[in-house]
């Protein structure tokens, strides 16, 4: 991933907010037949990635994946027309970008063909993902057998982080003048882009 300065995240507990507030993730690997991109709900836990594929996906299987993987998370994103920009009137030197923040996590995965490991990391995931809810649902409502033969169908994969890239690419490359009408439309228009821009304002 491409980072200017000016966009570069380093502050691992930023990126690690991002990842859990957005566990769906592409998870990118490269195998035998080339490169392969999964999306997996994955759950960040003591510096690993933790999550579970169907047992008919090839992704697991021995030999499917060499190497460095590659997960993708992504959060916010918004078109950013030049409208918003403040100097449009000025000058008419803008022109239309998007705005995002992004993480990619790089490490090694293993697959994990444990039935009990599973369910604590499909219990753990349910309940996270659950907690909002005025009534969660946990995987113990569900029949213990239904539960087993449901356990029986995935596969366990757990990816150690080795390092993280954080790009958050909010204007910070505009003027204050610019940032500031930027923050006014799309509060005007219930972007959360806003806040973000807020956030990183010079």
């Amino acid at each position: 991933m491409y980072v200017p300065r000016h966009f570069a995240e380093d502050d691992v507990a930023e990126m690690h907010a991002l990842m859990r507030a957005n566990p769906l993730a592409t998870l990118v690997t490269h195998g035998p037949d080339g490169l392969n991109a999964n999306h997996i709900p994955l759950l960040l836990a003591d510096g690993s990635l933790q999550g579970h594929v169907a047992r008919a996906n090839p992704l697991w299987q021995a030999g499917n994946v060499a190497g460095e993987v590659l997960v993708v998370f992504q959060g916010d994103d918004s078109y950013i027309s030049p409208s918003g920009y403040a100097t449009k009137a000025e000058h008419g030197k803008v022109v239309p970008t998007w705005n995002y923040a992004a993480v990619h996590a790089y490490g090694e995965l293993r697959v994990i063909d444990d039935p009990r490991w599973i369910f604590a990391q499909i219990s753990a995931l349910t309940a996270t993902n659950e907690a909002a809810l005025p009534q969660p649902w946990a995987v113990t409502d569900a029949p213990a057998d239904y539960i087993e033969k449901m356990l029986g169908a995935v596969v366990g994969i757990e990816i150690t982080i080795t390092r993280l890239l954080g790009k958050w690419k909010v204007s910070q490359n505009q003027p204050a003048v610019n940032q500031a009408s930027l923050i006014a439309a799309l509060e005007k228009a219930g972007d959360p882009m806003a806040g973000l821009i807020r956030a990183r304002q010079q």
